[in-house]
């Protein structure tokens, strides 16, 4: 299993730091409501300072979408999105354990989050502009394909697990009630990412073992340089 940038994003976004963290036995039997209200509650006291859109880190997110040829306000980075219904609704959807730990760390942090079960992935993911013709399944099922030029999560078999970056996560790969293995994927790009990813991965990493039992595996990327990659070789 690997994760690698495409080298356009090394250039286009060089203040772009990603932690890593492969994981095994991440069942949904395990309690996390505890973290998981503790989380919450951090991302609220925060939003009670200010708007999500002020946030440092959602603003970097903003300008890299912008820099896309995205609408900020429109593709909204998952942090964002999180922090917005956060502060709309009080509470975040409870899914699964992991799902709801990562959603509420991404919140407290307003950095992006994203867990990925590796059974639906073929052999890796590449982060690269689209070519237009891979596949990509929404959550309410249907079957789309991405604009030609979009950053996509892509695997080697052109199914897209990611759409617009850190926008929108596939179906496909979606962690599920039988998921065991994991890939946990956090991306930042304002100024101070490479302290708050660290601080958020090692956040995870305390709370996989100590709630799963889990010891993973992590790794760090700046500027997307450095491939991530776990009982594989690079194809």
């Amino acid at each position: 299993m690997y994760f690698r940038y495409d080298p356009y994003l090394a250039e286009t976004f060089p203040a772009l730091v990603t932690g890593f963290i492969h994981a095994i036995g991440v069942d949904r039997h395990v309690d996390v409501e505890g973290r998981v209200a503790a989380l919450e509650r951090e991302a609220l006291e925060r939003l009670g300072g200010q708007s999500e859109g002020g946030m440092v880190e959602i603003r970097a997110w903003r300008q890299a979408f912008s820099r896309m040829g995205l609408k900020p306000t429109q593709y909204r980075c998952a942090s964002e999105a999180l922090l917005r219904r956060l502060r709309q609704q009080g509470a975040l959807p409870r899914l699964h354990p992991l799902v709801d730990l990562c959603n509420a760390a991404s919140a407290a942090h307003a950095i992006p989050v994203a867990a990925f079960n590796l059974a639906q992935i073929e052999a890796g993911l590449s982060v690269r502009p689209a070519k237009g013709s891979e596949t990509y399944v929404a959550f309410g099922g249907a079957v789309e394909q991405p604009d030609p030029g979009e950053i996509i999560f892509s695997d080697q078999a052109d199914q897209v697990h990611a759409r617009r970056w850190t926008h929108r996560q596939s179906a496909l790969s979606a962690v599920s009630p039988t998921t065991q293995e994991v890939l946990i994927v956090i991306e930042a790009l304002h100024e101070e990412a490479a302290r708050s990813v660290l601080r958020l991965r090692d956040l995870l990493v305390v709370a996989l073992a100590e709630t799963w039992g889990v010891t993973a595996t992590t790794g760090l990327s700046c500027a997307g340089r450095d491939a991530f990659c776990v009982g594989a070789v690079l194809p």
